[in-house]
């Protein structure tokens, strides 16, 4: 299977404007496992005079030999060729003598392994950089996916190499917006409902591409138990952080529908203070976050945050894999299957497409397309109201009110008139601002909406 390299350009823009630099170059990427981090590197160095070394958990004198071998092979040097007893300073020296004149890249990919197998090594690598590299032609590109330990090793001011690096780049999962670069043929609730699962991980996009429907693939790739996606959340949490049982049930409890810190922690009957360390990590990973009404003064105070579950993919496992696991594990998958496709729009896309419509505005937004210029965008809500998206411009003091319909049905004019009722109660600006309004929906809309958008200047329909 031939794995697409699909946007990943402004990365590649800032690597190739680093090479292109008359200084040395000292860059860290770092990203959870399968978001394409090795994928951008091969792309990188491929027309360009590179070493790529991966690091592994086996013994440091195993590691310096495997890289030793690299060298040779770049270098032609002939000691190295035949030599055993090196240290990392002697192959760096030989890199660094080798064609002076032509930058040259040296890449160690899985860093996070050199450093956990021997605790010091940040500290041999800040030497190997300051008394060896700084000073020559030389790129060096420090990659790895535990996101915990790459940020101790390497970017922490605790780390030896704090202040070395050139540069950062942390991976992101792929948006909306490039997806259906990945599935030619699909359709855009296709495309919703496959995002939905996937998430933006480009090798989950890859698996899925295989089959004809999402719940073919599904089966196939997260319900099979031979296949790797049906165990990646414990693979995943396994490495960052060990014991995974808490992070568990905290992905679990919010998954299940609990978003409250005071929720969260009563179903787990522990209290809100012991939480919180594990919920920064589960955010620092990416696999969570925090938000706030978007018309809240100040976001880190607010009493109102409430916590969700940031990547599709967990999401979509931890409501429909993990909790039926028993069934799997007795190979009775069509009750599973049954369930993912009884609850899968109601439960899952629909919430995922509320997301897919905030890209869509920040779209509209960039092309000019809305009436002002949305500076702040997310959601609203109260006790008991909510809205979808609210997008606010405290300069101009207009403000956005929208809602995302994933229905079967045209959307009609009640909705329209619900919203514009809702959107009374947002307290932001309520003397003085501008409303506008935008409709999301997958099954288009009535022809009476149609013709009420006509007449309104501040009412934008969007069918997705």
């Amino acid at each position: 299977m031939s794995t697409k390299f699909i946007n990943r350009n402004s990365e590649l823009e800032f690597l190739n404007n680093e090479y292109n630099q008359k200084r040395s170059s000292f860059i860290v990427i770092y990203g959870r496992r399968r978001i394409g981090k090795t994928a951008l590197i091969r792309q990188f160095i491929k027309d360009k005079p590179s070493i790529y070394f991966l690091a592994s958990e086996e013994m440091e004198t195993q590691n310096i030999n495997n890289f030793k071998e690299l060298a040779a092979g770049f270098t032609g040097n002939s000691l190295l060729k035949k030599g055993f007893d090196f240290t990392w300073e002697d192959i760096f020296e030989v890199i660094k003598d080798y064609k002076k004149d032509t930058k040259k890249i040296i890449v160690i990919d899985e860093f996070q392994y050199l450093g956990k197998i021997n605790k010091s090594f940040p500290s041999v690598f800040q030497r190997i950089w300051d008394n060896i590299l700084k000073d020559e032609n030389i790129m060096v590109i420090l990659c790895g996916s535990l996101i915990n330990m790459m940020e101790s090793q390497t970017l922490s001011y605790s780390s030896p190499l704090y202040g070395r690096r050139t540069g950062q780049i942390k991976m992101k999962q792929i948006s909306f917006n490039h997806y259906g670069e990945f599935f030619k043929e699909k359709s855009k609730k296709e495309l919703i409902e496959y995002f939905s699962v996937t998430g933006g991980v480009p090798k989950y996009i890859e698996l899925f591409k295989e089959e004809e429907n999402i719940f073919d693939s599904i089966e196939k790739n997260i319900i099979n138990k031979q296949s790797f996606l049906y165990e990646e959340p414990i693979f995943l949490l396994e490495q960052e952080v060990g014991d995974i049982g808490t992070y568990f049930s905290i992905i679990k409890t919010i998954a299940a529908g609990n978003h409250k810190l005071g929720k969260i922690a009563s179903v787990l009957g522990t209290n809100q203070t012991s939480l919180t360390r594990y919920l920064k990590i589960l955010m620092d990973l990416d696999l969570i976050e925090r938000i706030v009404p978007i018309t809240e003064k100040n976001p880190e105070k607010s009493k109102k945050g409430l916590y969700y579950i940031k990547d599709n993919f967990i999401e979509f496992w931890f409501k429909f894999i993990y909790p039926y696991r028993s069934y799997i594990e007795i190979e009775d998958s069509d009750y599973v299957i049954k369930k993912i496709k009884d609850n899968f729009i109601d439960n899952h896309v629909s919430f995922v497409f509320e997301e897919v419509c905030k890209e869509e505005v920040w779209n509209l937004n960039k092309q000019n397309k809305l009436n002002f210029k949305v500076l702040k965008l997310g959601k609203w809500w109260d006790n008991s109201n909510e809205i979808d998206i609210v997008g606010i411009n405290e300069d101009t003091k207009d403000i956005l009110i929208g809602e995302c319909k994933y229905l079967n049905t045209k959307v009609d004019t009640n909705i329209f008139y619900k919203l514009v009722e809702k959107g009374k109660l947002i307290d932001w600006n309520k003397d003085n601002r501008k409303e506008h309004y935008i409709l999301f929906s997958k099954s288009g809309f009535t022809d009476s909406l149609i013709e009420v958008s006509k007449k309104r200047d501040d009412l934008m329909l969007v069918q997705l």
